[in-house]
This record gives structure tokens, C-alpha cells and sequence, in this order.
């Protein structure tokens, strides 16, 4: 598979880069951000590009893509709905747009969070906005399209998180992930788990394309 990835730099983002790299169903790994991730291997190639809610000059880059892994997201807190939704909602689309007309056969996989609203009329603000961005998703064409949804999500293989107090909230938890994991396994998972679960539905598929952390969990533990 040739995959392209968004937010390789942020922490799920450079999970899921670590398993693409292990993976041998993986030749090629198309990184697209604005900084270096400092990964080097064989398989990467990065572009570094500037305007995020401009993509075009990017289409011939994806037009042999089999998948997009899309692990960009911001925090909400602090946050105005209308700021909030430009940088979740139009920077997605923006790619997906360029993605979807350059090649319709890719699988787009997108990084959203428990709780999301799909009805878009919710009290929660990040909620309704990452309901509309998952419909509007599922709405564009691809041949398949999932939103993955997590919840908890524990940091492996050296990742770490790029927000100091999320950073500061996993030291302090990781040693009672494995704890969490047998009392709450509907809402813990790792940066590992939740990046072969996207190879998982690149390569095979999945009956929803909604996926709970449930869903998330049980497509690596059918390889």
C-alpha cells in the first residue's frame, strides 16, 4: 500500500507512522506537514507545505495514494466555535476535496474523538463541529471512508504528545493504562493499536464507518 499521512509530527500522527514503517504491506509513506517529523527511512518521503487550506499543487502527489491516515487536530479549548471550526473543518475538507477528485479509489481514514456529534445540533461546539467534518467526509465520494472515534489513547514506542499538560496527564496515567484497559476497554487504546487499526481498514475494510474505540481494538486484534 502507498499511504499518505497528515500530522506525523503530532503524537497519534507519529504512532501511526511508526507501525506504516513496520508494516510489509506498506511500500510507501507520503508525509504532508508543515515541519520535519526527523524520521528517516526508506519508505519516507516528506513535503513540507506552507498554506494548509490549499492543496492543489499537491493532486499529482496523491493520485497513486491507497489511503490517507488524516491524524491532524487541534484542542478546542479556549477556543471560539468559528476559529475552532476553520482549523478542523475547512483545513480537512481542504484536503479531502484535493484527495477525492485526484483519486476517488483512496480510503480515508480521519482521526475524530469519542463523543463526536453526528446529528451537528449537540451543546458540546467541538463535538457538533467534528459531527459536521465526519459527515461531510462520508459525503465526498471515496471509496470507503472511516471516522475513527477515541477516546483515551496511551502514548507507545517513545510518542509523546506535543501539548505539555496532555503530556503531563499521560505520565502521570501511563502506568495504569494496563489497569484502565481491563475496566474501561470501550474508551482506552494506544497511539500502536490505533495505527494498525488504520492499516487494517486500508487493507481490508470494516462493516461501519463509524469506528468506536470497541471497533478500533477489535480490528487489530482480528490480525
Amino acid at each position: 500500500m502507498k499511504i499518505v499521512i497528515f500530522g506525523a509530527t503530532g503524537m497519534v500522527g507519529a504512532g501511526t507512522l511508526l507501525e506504516c514503517l513496520d508494516d510489509p504491506r506498506v511500500d510507501s509513506v507520503l508525509v504532508v506537514g508543515r515541519n520535519p517529523t526527523g524520521v528517516h527511512h526508506p519508505k519516507v518521503t516528506e513535503i513540507m507545505h506552507r498554506d494548509f487550506f490549499a492543496f492543489d499543487s499537491l493532486a499529482p502527489r496523491f493520485a497513486d495514494r491507497d489511503a490517507c491516515f488524516f491524524c491532524l487536530g487541534v484542542s478546542s479549548v479556549g477556543m471560539n466555535e468559528a476559529t475552532y471550526h476553520h482549523l478542523t473543518y475547512d483545513l480537512t475538507l481542504a484536503a479531502a476535496r484535493v484527495m477525492v477528485a485526484a483519486n476517488p479509489r483512496m480510503t480515508f481514514c480521519y482521526v475524530s474523538g469519542k463523543g463526536t456529534d453526528s446529528t451537528e445540533r449537540g451543546r458540546a461546539m467541538w463535538a457538533r463541529v467534528k459531527g459536521k467534518t465526519e459527515n461531510a467526509l462520508l459525503g465526498l465520494g471515496f471509496k470507503a471512508a472511516y471516522m475513527l472515534r477515541p477516546a483515551f489513547i496511551q502514548p507507545l514506542r517513545g510518542v509523546r504528545s506535543k501539548t505539555g499538560w496532555y503530556q503531563a496527564l499521560y505520565n502521570v496515567l501511563g502506568p495504569l493504562y494496563p489497569v484502565f484497559r481491563v475496566l474501561f476497554p470501550r474508551y482506552v487504546t494506544t497511539t500502536s493499536v490505533l495505527g494498525r487499526a488504520m492499516l487494517e481498514l486500508a487493507a481490508r475494510g470494516y462493516e461501519r464507518p463509524i469506528i468506536e474505540v470497541a471497533d478500533i481494538n477489535r480490528l487489530v486484534a482480528r490480525t
